[in-house]
């Protein structure tokens, strides 16, 4: 059931942020597409130049509550390849999508995910996660970082040889340093600024492909 937001508990930031959030031209063709959030148009349009996903192959997706990727790759892929999706948060199910809630870095959860996978090498991981943001770009940057860091850390992990990783990142500081970081076992990198993406915000998905363990 929907919570009704009402205008006297949200802030003067709050309210122009959930006015623009409401007008959104994405997340009213979210609401009206049967997309969990506008972040499924990002993957749809880097889906469209890169063709990261292709029938039979096996998907990660890291950090990915509300669904919004996992849901683009379970209806790209259908029954013919396997979607794993991993979160902290809750996620309500999606046909074609296993779902793993917990924090990837522990073992069980490792565990766990890599039982869904058939303990076998996946062809491509997906992370769009971000932390909760303070407005502190000094807090804010390197705890965005450090999460690229561990999409990366399991990406070089559990991807087979010449496999993809596709991961948001915030430019600022740690950023070139990254990069550099992927280009270590990725040949090919490419930086994408989807229309979905709003303008002044700072993120971008780097495009990482032919893996070498």
């Amino acid at each position: 059931m929907a919570t009704k937001i009402t205008n006297h508990k949200l802030s003067g930031s709050s309210k122009v942020w959930m006015r623009e959030h409401l007008d959104d031209h994405y997340v009213q063709r979210a609401w009206k597409d049967g997309y969990r959030s506008r972040a499924s148009y990002k993957l749809l349009e880097i889906q469209e130049k890169d063709k990261l996903i292709k029938p039979g192959m096996r998907v990660l997706d890291l950090g990915s509550a509300p669904g919004g990727w996992c849901q683009v790759a379970g209806k790209i892929l259908g029954d013919r390849g396997c979607v794993v999706a991993t979160d902290i948060l809750p996620m309500d199910a999606l046909p074609d999508v296993t779902f793993v809630q917990g924090d990837f870095r522990e073992d069980s959860v490792l565990d766990e995910i890599m039982a869904a996978l058939g303990d076998k090498p996946v062809d491509l991981v997906i992370c769009d996660m971000a932390p909760n943001m303070s407005g502190n770009n000094s807090v804010d940057q390197p705890r965005a970082m450090y999460l690229c860091e561990l999409a990366l850390d399991m990406a070089e992990r559990v991807l087979k040889p010449n496999g993809a990783f596709l991961v948001k990142v915030f430019q600022g500081e740690g950023y070139e340093e990254y990069r550099h970081m992927i280009r270590q076992h990725f040949p090919v990198l490419k930086a994408r600024k989807p229309d979905a993406s709003r303008a002044r915000s700072r993120e971008v998905y780097l495009v990482a492909t032919g893996f070498k363990p």
